[in-house]
């Protein structure tokens, strides 16, 4: 979320990325609402005021009645006290005036208290409509963000690894994974309906192992692992930019404001929700939960087999940091799903993403696309997004900079390693003629010293 000074500043260029990131918000309409909030603020303020100040007038005249008679009573420090347009004396009034003083008095209390409920009113319904559009604002994307509207126009940055180059016909991944017995899509959709699947066997075996490789490679850098919900509040989404604009992904559970988590982002993040946290150094922190996600909108989209389906497990690493050591971060952070690649020796590019093909939250962002030979083509695997302070503001997580000021924090997430995703270019690229698959050296250690898969085994 952000300001609205920033907001003010930088209606066009933030419209601008409204826009290219497919966000139905008008920054012009924002602004319209943010100042008529401001005015009826300003008149319930006002009114609030007056209103007091008539009960206070009211409560000198209750006491003047009651002082002993000759007395005088000061409000404030002042001979007279105004209620209005009358002067209340510093002698106490007579029956008749006190009467008529009061009366007046109450008279406009009542006045200011029906005005103040209309205003109110109205307040509450600006305030809310004003409300809604700044959560769809966006995050300004980085200077170096390519311009573009989809996946197409993301600029490639690096190649790591050679494309292997079979001598024979290779199988794509479901029909490998089914020869081998380590994949059942056929009784995956018979339980759990479209997009899902059955591993079982040294499928089920492998499916743990990239999880426990990545959660080990993060651990050897500094990276401190939480086990997390897999369920969470919806203020959890909310202070992390996936709501409103990502709860159509979100399966909603029947009782309370829970939701079933796509991303143990949402939990890693929102750990700190409210807190004033040390970050001489960034903290790192990592999580492999189950994850799941709708699809809405992806029908007809990569339907096949393991590529996009609705229950997956995801190994998350999330940094926070000062916000000069965020640029730095976001190197970091890829560099280390780039080595956990590199361990499943994989072929794989990095790709800057373009403005169309990023969410609300990010500012920039890099995927990493592995080489799947079944789609003749890089598909992603990893995604790296610098997010500034965007979720920090909505979490309320802050810290003390040199000067003691408190400032947002900055967020960064990466996703580790996705499974069965990831499963598909293991199995593709590392496929051999006889039908069998190589285990990655760096796996083995996972399966029990596995060298290989194959259907005699």
């Amino acid at each position: 979320m952000l300001y609205m000074t920033y907001i003010r500043e930088h209606a066009e260029l933030l419209q601008h990325s409204a826009d290219r990131k497919g966000i139905a918000v008008s920054i012009r309409e924002l602004l319209k609402l943010d100042a008529s909030r401001r005015s009826l603020l300003q008149e319930v303020e006002g009114l609030r005021a007056e209103r007091n100040r008539q009960s206070e007038a009211i409560a000198a005249l209750v006491k003047s009645q009651r002082a002993p008679s000759g007395a005088t009573v000061r409000n404030a420090g002042e001979r007279d006290a105004k209620l209005g347009d009358v002067a209340l004396p510093g002698e106490a009034p007579g029956a008749v005036a006190y009467e008529a003083l009061v009366g007046e008095a109450k008279g406009k209390v009542r006045e200011a208290n029906a005005k103040l409920a209309a205003l109110e009113a109205r307040l509450t319904e600006v305030s809310a409509a004003w409300r809604s559009l700044l959560e769809l604002v966006p995050n300004p994307v980085s200077a170096d963000t390519p311009d573009g509207r989809s996946d197409a126009d993301n600029v490639e940055l690096r190649r790591v690894g050679e494309i292997p180059a079979f001598a024979f016909e290779p199988l794509d991944h479901v029909r490998l994974g089914e020869r081998l017995g380590l994949l059942d899509l056929g009784r995956g959709v018979k339980l759990g309906g479209t997009r899902s699947y059955v591993l079982k066997g040294i499928g089920s075996r492998l499916h743990r192992a990239v999880q426990q490789l990545a959660l080990d490679v993060l651990e050897r850098r500094g990276f401190t692992q939480l086990e997390l919900p897999a369920m969470m509040r919806g203020e959890t989404f909310a202070n992390t930019g996936f709501f409103p604009t990502g709860k159509d992904q979100t399966y909603a559970l029947a009782e309370g404001d829970k939701y079933l988590i796509g991303t143990s982002e949402v939990g890693l993040v929102s750990y700190y929700a409210g807190e004033t946290v040390a970050l001489e150094e960034p903290i790192r922190l990592a999580a492999a939960t189950p994850c799941f996600r709708s699809e809405v909108g992806s029908a007809g989209r990569d339907v096949h087999g393991l590529y996009r389906v609705h229950q997956f497990a995801k190994v998350e690493q999330v940094a926070l940091c000062r916000g000069e050591a965020s640029d730095a971060m976001l190197e970091e952070i890829t560099a280390n799903a780039e080595e956990i690649l590199r361990l499943l020796e994989l072929p794989y590019r990095v790709v800057a993403v373009c403005i169309g093909d990023m969410s609300q939250k990010s500012h920039k962002q890099y995927d990493i696309e592995t080489w799947m030979p079944s789609r003749g083509a890089y598909g992603e695997t990893h995604s790296s997004s610098n997010v500034l302070d965007f979720q920090a503001r909505r979490a309320g997580i802050r810290y003390r900079d040199a000067d003691g000021t408190l400032r947002y924090a900055h967020t960064l997430n990466n996703t580790a390693v996705a499974t069965p995703r990831i499963l598909i270019p293991l199995l593709e690229n590392h496929q051999r003629e006889d039908g069998s698959v190589c285990v990655p050296a760096a796996l083995r250690p996972y399966l029990g010293g596995v060298a290989e898969i194959r259907t005699d085994a």
